[in-house]
């Protein structure tokens, strides 16, 4: 069974790219936990945000958008003193600031999967790349989401962290030619509700 070689020689990793990578996600909480992880990952691994996934789930309230969203100066103290998760100040202190502006975006558009699946009209784009080094690390549409985000308030979420957003959560179906997996997310992709779904 082929895959995308970037999940081998990992357990969590293979498992990851076999259950989630690329599933299309219309949950907000979904949304939210991983713009939480991906911030943090700035400057590390995703495995090693990974294998913390669990800690940072505890540590967020389950990424309840709306009590992080309230966390105050202890909370934050909190956070810094858990070796479970990545004790960064200004990543916490972000993802604590985006939690604020993803509740701003869900009252503006009715949720945050209206909003970033705005961006491709709620299509789903696959992409067509044979081997790991054809796949980019940013393009025109992670440019357009980041820059919107940073105009929002949000933080630690460059275009960078934003098309591995897209690439996670099943806007961007990035797995290779050949992945099993492929073919397996193309046929998700309108699952979605209704608004989503692609035409």
């Amino acid at each position: 069974m082929k895959r995308c070689i970037w999940c081998e020689g990992s357990e969590l990793y293979t498992a990851y790219h076999d259950e989630e990578w690329g599933v299309p996600v219309y949950e907000d909480k979904k949304h939210f936990e991983f713009l939480v992880l991906e911030s943090a990952q700035a400057g590390l691994s995703w495995l090693t945000i990974l294998k913390k996934r669990e800690n940072y789930r505890k540590a967020y309230s389950g990424f309840d958008p709306k009590k992080v969203a309230r966390y105050g100066a202890k909370e934050k103290n909190r956070l810094l003193k858990d070796a479970g998760i990545v004790r960064n100040r200004l990543k916490i202190e972000a993802s604590i600031t985006n939690a604020q502006k993803f509740l701003e975006i869900q009252k503006e558009f009715g949720s945050f999967t209206a909003y970033i699946w705005s961006f491709t009209n709620g299509k789903q784009i696959t992409g067509n790349w044979k081997t790991l080094s054809e796949l980019p690390a940013k393009t025109e549409l992670s440019d357009r989401v980041a820059q919107d985000l940073k105009k929002r308030g949000f933080r630690f979420l460059g275009s960078i962290i934003m098309y591995s957003h897209l690439q996670a959560t099943g806007i961007v179906n990035d797995h290779i030619t050949g992945c099993f997996r492929r073919p397996e997310i193309k046929k998700l992709r309108g699952q979605g509700p209704s608004l989503y779904k692609e035409k």
